[in-house]
């Protein structure tokens, strides 16, 4: 919004000419979301808790892990609801809101939101122990893929194509498959990170830094310099996908203030579902969706531990692991809650480095 207000005006004003640059949107988007977090996180804290909306641990699920997490019953949760006020007035102020592509992802980010927040309410204030179905969410997320497939398919024939890591002029045609492919990226990401987010901080952590990442992928894939030097796709205003990204990063360290062990206030579904699909996302519209498998590497892995344990129980009635998702195991294992958070925090940013080698290496 502020691009349309201000940049017109730079021949008038030469100051104005910096709302020319993404980086310096981003840059500001990002301390925007962070202020609006930092703000008002003490509102929605206060509010949310008025209202009774409290984590419940259920010690049917698991005796030992109600004893390890005890404490957390009754924290406010929903909290993903200040993510996504952040992340969309922060990219709503900077970024060029008629470019296609934050339109796309501000649409699929609040349509996975609005499920999550469901999910929630059934949950938290309809008191259904198992809130939304999960049928209801794959359903959700399944026509949301749908969608955005066949909008991506209609702008461009390009998107068939699914580019490898580390290789250069190789690539996977997907022809009619890719709305499958979309489908399977966004329910995958979403998921991801709504299993890992189970431990104060964990999860917006995680995502804080996948985001870095992508902030620079999305930078490079819509400049043609860079593109071109690094022999990747150029996807002309795909650059604006920068302010996006950075509004989740001022967004996720806004409420990381307030999440971080011991946590004041958790994210629910609102949050975990709608930033893992706006990753998912990202990466679609700038063609880095192989690039999730490393830079999500931390997600990867929980949601392989989950699948892998219920493979394993069904074949040989035998867990792999003492619990799942995997953090859990670690606890089970001994690890405090904090080791294990700052351990995957540092493995989750050892990821996104080795996503941004890929770019030298092809």
């Amino acid at each position: 919004m502020l691009y349309y207000l201000f940049y017109p005006l730079h021949n008038v004003i030469s100051f104005l000419n910096v709302f020319r640059y993404i980086t310096f949107r981003a840059i500001m988007a990002a301390v925007t979301a962070f202020v609006i977090s930092i703000i008002f996180g003490p509102l929605v804290i206060k509010l949310i808790t008025r209202l009774s909306i409290g984590e419940n641990i259920r010690k049917e699920e698991s005796a030992k892990l109600y004893e390890l997490h005890s404490k957390k019953q009754g924290t406010p949760t929903m909290g993903g609801i200040l993510i996504l006020v952040a992340i969309f007035s922060s990219t709503l102020l900077w970024a060029e809101i008629l470019n296609r592509y934050i339109l796309i992802v501000l649409f699929s980010t609040l349509w996975l939101g609005i499920t999550g927040f469901m999910d929630d309410y059934l949950k938290q204030i309809r008191k259904c122990s198992k809130g939304l179905p999960a049928t209801a969410k794959f359903t959700s997320q399944i026509l949301l893929g749908i969608i955005l497939g066949m909008i991506l398919l209609m702008s461009s024939k390009n998107y068939t194509k699914v580019d490898i890591p580390f290789l250069k002029d190789i690539s996977l045609e997907l022809g009619v498959f890719y709305i499958l492919f979309v489908i399977i990226v966004i329910a995958g990401s979403s998921n991801a990170v709504n299993l890992t987010d189970g431990l104060d901080g964990l999860a917006i952590g995680s995502v804080v830094m996948v985001a870095v990442a992508y902030s620079i992928l999305s930078y490079v894939s819509g400049n043609i310099n860079f593109s071109n030097y690094l022999l990747i796709p150029f996807i002309k205003g795909s650059g604006e996908l920068t302010v996006f990204c950075a509004s989740i990063i001022g967004a996720g360290l806004g409420f990381l203030w307030f999440n971080c062990y011991p946590a004041s206030i958790f994210m629910g579904d609102v949050g975990s579902l709608s930033l893992g699909g706006a990753l998912g996302i990202t990466a679609l519209l700038i063609k880095k969706e192989l690039l999730l498998v490393i830079v999500g590497g931390v997600f990867v892995l929980e949601a392989l531990s989950v699948i892998l344990q219920v493979i394993s129980f069904r074949l040989t009635n035998r867990r792999i692991f003492r619990i799942t998702p995997l953090h859990h195991h670690f606890q089970f294992l001994g690890w405090s809650e904090n080791k294990v958070i700052v351990r995957f925090w540092i493995i989750s940013s050892i990821f996104a480095l080795l996503t941004l080698v890929t770019l030298k290496i092809r």
